[in-house]
């Protein structure tokens, strides 16, 4: 029987991979429609599976209508049923499935599901050993959408740079060992990084807003634009370099004064 949050964010996320690993895989649907029902199919699991475990809890999903009074409460889901829907419909490996919960606007539980790899990272796993640190950092960055911030920052700490699909690849890739920091400011949801900010912080990663200060969840507009995720040894760095390519920009922009 389930009894964790944690437990809970686990099970339903393995469900929602092996639908969306599943569907099409007869070929009855078109090409183009794939990544329509994987969104629509995987959301609608989800949802079922999270109120029949924990009926009192609100939930944010990027593919269901918002419920305003969700404000007001303490416990919500933010769940993305399928993170890189791009990359799903190109049946690439870099998608996932985002289960989080957020209570008084803290990540405190979920999952991250990589389907395709058949791979999950959960709160409550084991602490991983880590690789040592590597002479240069490796940073994850949007393979179709890199800003130009993110590329400012790589050059001024010496990153190399790894492009990959979703959200949860990317953060995953630095949990995982295979990447040191993943830097977003390119525009995000809460749903697009709620589960995998609870993973990073549940495995001693450090996860923050660019300018260092807390991602918060649960807010009226759940636009949550900008991340970094990273191991604890580069926070100091890449938020300096990040703070120095922001105001750069602003007075290049014209925005600095």
């Amino acid at each position: 029987m389930m009894t964790t949050d944690a437990e809970v964010a686990r099970s339903i996320a393995l469900e929602a991979a092996a639908l969306l690993r599943n569907l099409c895989v007869a070929g009855n649907c078109a090409e183009a429609d794939l990544g329509r029902r994987g969104d629509a199919e995987a959301n609608a699991l989800i949802l079922d599976r999270l109120h029949a475990a924990r009926p009192n809890d609100f939930i944010l999903s990027e593919e269901a209508a918002d419920n305003p009074e969700r404000c007001a409460a303490s416990r919500v889901w933010v769940v993305d049923p399928l993170d890189g829907t791009r990359e799903f419909g190109e049946r690439l490996d870099d998608w996932a499935v985002h289960i989080g919960l957020a209570v008084d606007g803290i990540p405190v539980a979920g999952a991250v599901a990589l389907p395709a790899t058949r791979q999950i990272f959960v709160t409550d796993d084991a602490p991983r050993t880590l690789p040592p640190l590597p002479a240069r950092p490796r940073l994850v960055i949007s393979r179709t959408r890199p800003h130009p911030i993110v590329r400012a920052v790589a050059e001024a700490i010496g990153a190399d740079l790894m492009p990959m699909g979703s959200a949860g690849a990317k953060a995953m890739a630095v949990v995982e060992g295979r990447a040191e920091i993943y830097l977003h400011a390119g525009g995000q949801y809460e749903w697009d990084n709620c589960a995998p900010v609870a993973v990073a912080l549940a495995a001693g990663f450090h996860a923050s807003r660019i300018d260092g200060s807390p991602l918060v969840y649960n807010c009226r507009d759940p636009l949550l634009p900008d991340l970094l995720i990273c191991r604890p040894e580069y926070a100091e760095v890449v938020l300096a370099a990040t703070a120095e390519a922001l105001a750069s920009r602003d007075v290049v922009n014209g925005l600095g004064t």
